[in-house]
């Protein structure tokens, strides 16, 4: 078995143009909230179910470092509160498990929901989740600085 370690799939978020590693998150974890429609026939005698959709989100927590760059912007849509348009990034979820010169990655936009801050003493904290702002798209990242920021293609 050629088990997957979970920091050989990075996060990368659009910041101005450019897609920064999502570092000094304690949780990034992908929650896919499908949506059934279940039903039972008249002539069975057990109910079906079946996948009709999907609410995904992405449950999220890091210890906030003020000279990151997605850690400013996360902090600047929770402090200013804002809405719609202006709450919403692009996250590029890239699996670097086999070394390649492009590797496959999974982009969407995601509004951020913002839930929490400063629940730990030990070092500032931000939490909550990004949920789907659109569909998901099938790309390749290349990184160039050892995973430090990707470039899309």
């Amino acid at each position: 078995m050629a088990m997957v370690k979970r920091c050989e799939k990075l996060a990368f978020m659009n910041v101005n143009g450019k897609y920064h590693r999502m570092t000094n998150f304690t949780e990034i974890a992908v929650e896919k909230n499908p949506k059934e429609y279940s039903r039972q026939y008249v002539d069975e005698e057990f109910e079906r179910s079946s996948v009709v959709g999907y609410s995904t989100a992405i449950s999220y927590s890091f210890d906030y470092d003020n000279e990151n760059e997605v850690h400013a912007l996360i902090k600047k849509i929770t402090d200013q509160e804002l809405l719609a348009d202006e709450a919403v990034v692009e996250i590029v979820m890239v699996d670097v498990k086999e070394p390649e010169s492009k590797n496959k990655a999974i982009s969407r936009s995601w509004s951020v929901i913002p839930e929490a801050e400063g629940n730990s003493t030990d070092a500032y904290t931000y939490s909550g989740s990004f949920r789907a702002n659109g569909p998901a798209a099938e790309i390749e990242a290349v990184s160039t600085d050892g995973w430090k920021t990707i470039t899309v293609e």
